[in-house]
């Protein structure tokens, strides 16, 4: 349990920004974040700095009191930690900045920039940032945890396009963060989490990229899953850069362009995106379906914008949820029949958006090639899939029934996932986790010694924390 900090104290006059607390007009809007499980939690003070000089304000006053510090960008992570109870919140929304340099081909973001934002800033140029799947995701807790989406097999995770970053440390002091400018907290930064300091903006490489791309859905029943997925570990190794596929294991929620017979039932989707020359996308198509005829293949071309926030309608903002995920082979024995039988048994629910979803990422090309592992603190080392299990629900009473049907899984597929692993798409598991989730013991090293040296008295510990 945290320590229970005394607000009897003040908070400097020289905090310009606004201050929230129980009762308080907009507290209730402030303190609502992604996963429902911790709305109860209500924080002591919600601090939104008006600018960095206020970062550096409430910083300087958390430190002179031993009072522990929660961040929140864009209250995306599934463990709630950005709204502790009775506890200082610094909330980062505010920071929309979004300064876009196409000649340079640079991008600057304030840390409260979702990625519906930053994708629309962006393609206003035809460039993009590798980022996420969801639109209503922070690009700051999705940046400090590595960043995974459907760009990272042509241009890499979103870690491997940062440039920089403003950091306010623990004792009020504003630095750069580069790999020329306190490169070992920029390092610990590229996929440590919010352990160190607070980023108020990030700076990142852009690539090109066309408004308009190429996608389609390709249905499968589940007794042709195994067969699929080996074939599909098959034909990624070889597959262009700019093809992305994540295979979606669901119920099948009413969609127009799905026949109403597969509403309801658990299925495999094989969702291809399609970044490069449109030309060749159905041929790109053509092939995936040539493995296995799929029973519907739904496909045409969309707005990037648009298509980078399809998987929204599998994960919306406001319910209750729980997540597991690691890396894995499905090439693995039982892997697969694991993952099948697990959609099977998923519980029941009469939400209109599918409750219960199983997510296989392919990794490959240039997130899996062209950057070292070390490179940064974000392990990507082995991993040929990245499997995660997500359910949404709506009522305590269901907390048991839907986080167990996920944590069997996840206990079944345990010893066949790999130790490491990308830490913002699975819960908490503690220490020893942790530990394994960077990789090797030296990248782990690594990071405690920039623990630390950046926040010895582990003021940011309401995240995925490194104990000193």
């Amino acid at each position: 349990m945290a320590a229970q900090p005394d607000f009897k104290l003040a908070l400097p006059p020289d905090f310009e920004g606004q201050v929230l607390k129980v009762g308080d007009h907009g507290y209730d809007d402030a303190r609502l974040i992604f996963n429902m499980r911790w709305h109860e939690s209500q924080p002591a003070l919600i601090a939104q700095p008006a600018n960095v000089a206020d970062v550096q304000v409430l910083m300087r006053y958390a430190s002179a009191h031993d009072i522990p510090v929660a961040v929140r960008g864009g209250g995306h992570g599934i463990d709630g930690t950005s709204m502790p109870h009775n506890q200082l919140v610094i909330d980062m929304c505010p920071f929309k900045e979004i300064v876009v340099d196409p000649t340079s081909r640079t991008v600057r973001t304030g840390a409260g920039v979702l990625l519906s934002e930053l994708d629309a800033a962006c393609q206003q140029h035809s460039m993009v940032v590798p980022s996420g799947t969801v639109s209503s995701t922070g690009i700051a807790g999705l940046t400090l945890g590595g960043g995974i989406g459907y760009n990272m097999r042509r241009y890499g995770a979103t870690v491997d396009s940062l440039l920089a970053c403003d950091v306010v440390t623990v004792d009020g002091r504003l630095v750069r963060a580069s790999k020329s400018e306190n490169s070992d907290l920029f390092w610990a930064l590229c996929g440590g989490g919010g352990n160190f300091g607070i980023v108020t903006a990030f700076e990142y490489r852009l690539h090109p990229l066309d408004n308009i791309v190429g996608q389609a859905f390709l249905l499968y029943d589940l007794d042709e899953a195994k067969a699929m997925l080996l074939d599909l570990c098959t034909f990624m190794k070889t597959a262009r850069r700019e093809l992305s596929v994540i295979v979606i294991l669901a119920p099948i929620p009413p969609m127009p362009t799905i026949s109403p017979e597969h509403y309801g039932v658990a299925k495999m989707a094989v969702h291809a995106v399609f970044t490069g020359d449109l030309d060749q996308f159905d041929g790109v198509i053509n092939e995936i379906t040539a493995l296995r005829k799929p029973s519907q293949v739904v496909k045409g071309q969309a707005p990037w914008v648009e298509v980078n926030r399809m998987l929204d309608n599998l994960a919306p903002f406001g319910r209750r949820s729980h997540l597991r995920g690691g890396y894995m082979d499905p090439a693995v024995d039982g892997v697969i029949d694991i993952i099948t039988a697990g959609a099977l048994r998923a519980p029941p629910s009469n939400h209109p958006a599918p409750s219960t979803i199983q997510n296989i990422w392919f990794f490959g090309g240039a997130i899996s090639e062209d950057f070292e592992e070390d490179s940064v603190a974000f392990s990507r080392d082995g991993a040929v899939c990245m499997w995660e299990c997500f359910a949404q629900w709506d009522t305590a009473d269901d907390d048991a029934n839907f986080q167990g049907w996920i944590d069997t899984i996840a206990d079944e597929l345990g010893p066949k996932l790999r130790a490491n692993g990308y830490i913002n798409l699975t819960t908490d598991r503690g220490q020893e986790w942790l530990r394994g989730a960077f990789g090797s013991s030296e990248k782990y090293a690594r990071l405690l010694a920039a623990k630390a040296k950046w926040d010895p008295k582990n003021l940011l510990r309401f995240n995925k924390n490194l104990v000193i």
